[in-house]
């Protein structure tokens, strides 16, 4: 997975070190992980994890990654490739009725395991979420080509019917008649899909249906407002246990565009909204968890003088995947005013070879990262890391202190 970190020290707040590297491959640390996050609290050096992949709460998948690494780590210093959907539960944009927020409507969630990805949404603040298993095992008919009964542990009746012309009933298109069925009014891609098929085969019956009511079809596409739909992860591949790359929520993306291309005949494009690495929207939302962190951990009051010189002035990006990492740290523009620097490690999707996004250095794997960009800024001589490693390697823990909002969110806390 990803990482990134922040490295100020105390008595230089205004250089930071932004990481996005590679710390496991599938469940399995890789070499020098932990010591690389160990010596990083070590020198209190401030840092965030920023993956593209999710498909669980972000302290669920913490406690995970603290225990395999063996490293304190906070919720608030976790972001997922979903993550940044909780900011738009009190939205309401993205309705119709621009009185009723979108927590208090029917979404769609694709993507993960069962219905962990349902409860990561009802964890976010959305109250009415529908997945495809409720959807199926409501109407086996939708998608002849697979068994209700491979969902029905896990899905829920629906809150109201589907629309279906064979029971006499004529849907009633008004504002309060659409209240008579089953009404999606947007569609997040939290992680990637399990059923390409059963899942393509619903987003394209949402899609093209009146006004977002499922069981009808608009009569004029060209002419109908699209459910607003969001994928969180462009990856077109990831690095698995495998040894070779493995399709992600890219290669979803990729073909349902096909098959809307497709239905649509290359004449309405489809309209959709993407997060995650290396969109804008999600460094943005990083840089912006990074800095609020960083006051966390040094203990910097909100509105103080402190507070007003926390801008950040340098930011490193180190990742393993070209497309993703280097690209979003290449071309994403600060609003804060940080420049940033790239750095790709071998560890990861990255096989050698020319990449089309340049970094400005490549390494073996995070700890050479965060030595060279140290040396870089000449904030620490790369020689000096060796005894934190040493003791690190022989047993000793790094010398941590949340702060009190940290502590509250699942941070562990540790003192010398």
């Amino acid at each position: 997975m990803a990482i990134s970190a922040l490295t100020p020290q105390t008595t230089s707040p205004d250089i930071p070190i932004y990481i996005d590297g590679v710390l496991l491959r599938s469940s399995n640390p890789l070499p020098r992980a932990r010591q690389t996050l160990a010596a990083l609290q070590r020198l209190r050096i401030p840092f965030i994890l920023l993956t593209n992949g999710g498909g669980q709460h972000e302290r669920d998948r913490v406690a995970q990654l603290s225990h395999l690494l063996s490293v304190p780590i906070s919720p608030s210093m976790f972001i997922q490739s979903h993550t940044p959907f909780a900011d738009l539960v009190d939205s309401t944009t993205l309705a119709e009725d621009s009185q009723t927020p979108l927590k208090d409507k029917a979404i769609l969630v694709l993507g993960g395991d069962g219905e962990r990805c349902r409860k990561v949404a009802e964890d976010y603040g959305f109250k009415n979420v529908i997945i495809p298993a409720d959807i199926i095992t409501s109407c086996p008919s939708l998608w002849p080509f697979t068994s209700p009964q491979n969902y029905s542990s896990y899905a829920r009746p629906l809150p109201l019917p589907i629309y279906n012309p064979s029971l006499g009933t004529l849907p009633l298109l008004s504002t309060s008649g659409q209240n008579d069925y089953l009404r999606i009014h947007s569609v997040f891609i939290f992680n990637d899909p399990r059923d390409w098929a059963l899942d393509t085969q619903i987003l394209l019956d949402i899609l093209l249906s009146d006004s977002g009511v499922l069981g009808t079809q608009h009569a004029n596409p060209q002419a109908a407002r699209q459910v607003p739909l969001y994928f969180s992860n462009p990856d077109l591949h990831w690095a698995s246990q495998y040894h070779l790359p493995r399709l992600g929520q890219g290669g979803f993306q990729a073909a349902f565009k096909g098959v809307w291309d497709a239905v649509m005949d290359g004449k309405i494009p489809l309209q959709y909204t993407l997060i995650g690495k290396p969109s804008q929207s999600t460094f943005e939302f990083a840089e912006k968890r990074l800095v609020e962190h960083r006051k966390e951990l040094l203990g910097i009051a909100p509105n103080s003088e402190a507070d007003r010189g926390m801008g950040l002035r340098k930011v490193y990006m180190v990742g393993d995947n070209p497309e993703s990492d280097i690209a979003g740290g290449n071309k994403y523009q600060s609003p804060l005013g940080s420049r940033w620097d790239t750095i790709l490690v071998k560890s990861g999707v990255y096989d050698g070879g020319e990449s089309a996004h340049r970094p400005s250095v490549i390494v073996d794997g995070v700890w050479d990262a965060v030595k060279w960009a140290l040396d870089k800024e000449g904030w620490l001589d790369g020689e000096k890391l060796e005894p934190i490693k040493r003791s690190i390697r022989e047993g000793n823990q790094p010398s941590v202190r949340w702060g009190p909002k940290v502590e509250a969110e699942g941070g562990l806390k540790r003192e010398t």
